[in-house]
């Protein structure tokens, strides 16, 4: 059973990423037109936050599993759900599931931008 205080530890983990990705917008948006230089920041970042914060709570004690539901589920799932991606795309390969990890990867990414495309499709008679 899911306890409250976890949900308010990814919540309040969220919040704050979810912060930390718009200043970072802030801070990009009005000098770097052309390239989504925000979005590829707190991708990368993202990323490799949530690489670091994960070996540190899966093979020592400094992160507890509290710390890491509000870093990692929470903070790095509203800065970026990039990181998740790598993260879980990672996962596959140290499992040796070559095959999977292609398909997940190519998958998301192709499937994404389809969906992304047809959602704008699916919008026009709206505008």
């Amino acid at each position: 059973m899911m306890q409250f205080s976890s949900v308010l530890l990814a919540g309040a983990g969220g919040f704050l990423g979810t912060v930390a990705r718009y200043l970072v917008a802030l801070a990009f948006s009005p000098s770097m037109p052309g390239f989504p230089f925000a979005t590829f920041t707190v991708n990368i970042l993202g990323s490799f936050l949530i690489g670091f914060i994960s070996e540190l709570a899966v093979s020592s004690t400094m992160v507890s599993p509290q710390a890491r539901l509000f870093l990692v589920t929470g903070f790095c799932g509203g800065f970026t759900t990039f990181s998740s991606y790598m993260y879980e795309g990672a996962s596959l390969v140290r499992d040796g599931q070559l095959l999977y990890t292609g398909v997940y990867l190519a998958g998301s990414v192709i499937g994404g931008f389809a969906a992304l495309y047809s959602g704008t499709l699916a919008a026009k008679p709206w505008t």
